[in-house]
């Protein structure tokens, strides 16, 4: 398994974010329009949180709230786990199931270099078997 830096190398590294006093209806069409399930919250370039989809299922639309009125300071989580790019692609896994969390953003020092999401990782698994079942396809037929 490769450390998250190469996964970051190999796909769009915009960092989608909103700002805290943004409504989650503004959030939601940042969501959508960049068809990604997290955004992350900075604040004077500082991330101060994370926002998804299940946040806001979770938090405005079966509370009966208005994402309209609903800022994302109230439903974002706060305490974001992080890794480095260093970290490799399998404790990153790792740490998703253990936090029951599917975005992990990547920061170096003080500096927020960009997400990935667990479909990035099984992404990544997937490439790595069928490059094993090449190789071993390949040592068979010799």
């Amino acid at each position: 398994m490769k450390p998250v830096s190469e996964l970051l190398r190999s796909r769009n590294t915009t960092l989608w974010h909103v700002k805290p006093e943004d409504t989650v209806f503004d959030a939601l069409k940042v969501l959508a329009e960049h068809e990604v399930g997290a955004l992350m919250v900075m604040e004077r370039g500082r991330l101060v949180g994370i926002v998804s989809e299940r946040d806001y299922t979770r938090k405005v639309a079966l509370q009966g709230r208005s994402s309209k009125e609903t800022t994302v300071a109230e439903i974002m989580t706060r305490d974001v786990v992080v890794v480095t790019p260093q970290t490799r692609t399998r404790d990153c896994m790792a740490l998703m199931k253990q936090r029951k969390i599917r975005h992990l953003p990547v920061v170096d020092g003080g500096s927020v270099l960009g997400m990935i999401s667990i479909r990035d990782i099984l992404d990544d698994i997937i490439a790595d078997h069928e490059l094993t079942i090449a190789q071993l396809q390949s040592y068979i037929a010799t």
